[in-house]
């Protein structure tokens, strides 16, 4: 454990928190502080079972670089951030390679969390030659679904928008998310083009379009009976499904249809990878939607991480499995493109 990262980190957390219930006080939303979602709260969780995890490394290394607290948008009153990590500004014939980029987006059951959680992710993503900005986005507690989804489009636009400024190539640029954050990035991804999940897309011809798709044991479908049976128990009132459709599945089944990523899948679809753990019902639905995939020729892949707990991407040493999948699976369905040579 780094004391001073998770004070800092805990300071960051209620602050944000504060914020947002005070912005959900004056919307008429829920007020109740959701439970924390960091990589300290969940290992104080985790080390009894685990007792050789470790949080990984926040560090910067020499080989990357971070621009943080970047403002992609402004939502009312509320700044809207990202932190980009990049490879050390490279010389010579490697400076006019363009890098590919990676969106990523944290968990925390779509009412908590924050984007610093990815921030060992992103590191290692770049020292392995890929743009890594990881996003903040407004929670159930400030906005209900789909505003999420909103925003996360709108970090990916803002990221094409600016990739000239980064070293960063605009045609290859995926999203990821682990736990919400996976489910959230699924269906950003796999709804490209439609402009009803997309409002900031009216007057701009810049994309919000995502290359490729990484699912990190998030689900892909909520209206499945397996998923019912967890994100639709009537013992929690509400659950954390329920209190960002503001509404139970008999309630909003439209919503939980809508917000359902296998309900989008088509020969068009980027290709997804999907990561997961030995805890079967974050991912429900990962199977079905496979099956719909390789019935499209869309190309996916799943990799499980086997005796692993739910959030296992924030520690060590199952970080660095999920890093190599990731990084070989965009290498594959990103690749770079030839570089023009200039006289």
């Amino acid at each position: 454990m780094q004391p001073a990262r998770g004070a800092m980190r805990a300071f960051t957390l209620c602050a944000c928190a504060l914020a947002a219930a005070q912005t959900a006080a004056s919307a008429g939303a829920p007020t109740s502080a959701p439970a924390p979602y960091t990589a300290e709260t969940t290992y104080a969780k985790l080390v009894k079972n685990y007792p050789f995890i470790r949080i990984g490394r926040s560090e910067l290394p020499p080989s990357v670089r971070a621009v943080r607290n970047i403002t992609y948008i402004q939502r009312g009153e509320h700044a809207l951030q990202l932190d980009l990590y990049l490879p050390a500004t490279p010389t010579g014939a490697a400076a006019a390679a363009k890098v590919p980029a990676i969106v990523l987006v944290h968990g925390g059951g779509w009412q908590s969390g924050v984007r610093e959680n990815f921030a060992p992710m992103a590191i290692r993503m770049a020292e392995h030659g890929f743009a890594a900005a990881t996003v903040s986005y407004r929670l159930s507690p400030e906005a209900r679904y789909p505003a999420a989804i909103h925003d996360v489009k709108a970090a990916l636009r803002w990221v094409r928008a600016h990739a000239g400024d980064y070293g960063i190539d605009p045609a290859r640029i995926a999203v990821g998310g682990g736990s919400a954050g996976g489910q959230i990035a699924s269906l950003v991804g796999v709804t490209g083009g439609i402009a009803g999940f997309d409002p900031d897309s009216a007057g701009t011809p810049v994309t919000s379009a995502a290359q490729a798709i990484v699912n990190i044991d998030g689900l892909s479908d909520f209206t499945s009976e397996a998923a019912r049976k967890n994100e639709d128990n009537p013992a929690r009132q509400p659950s954390s499904a329920g209190l960002w459709f503001g509404g139970r599945y008999a309630e909003r089944e439209a919503l939980w249809r809508e917000a359902s990523p296998t309900y989008y899948v088509g020969p068009r679809t980027p290709p997804i990878l999907f990561i997961g753990s030995a805890q079967a019902r974050f991912s429900v639905g990962r199977d079905e939607m496979v099956e719909k995939l390789q019935a499209q020729n869309v190309p996916t892949r799943t990799v499980l991480l086997p005796d692993t707990p739910h959030s296992f991407w924030l520690f060590d040493p199952w970080l660095a499995p999920t890093v190599e999948a990731t990084v070989a699976f965009l290498r594959t369905h990103m690749p770079a493109r030839p570089v023009p040579i200039t006289q």
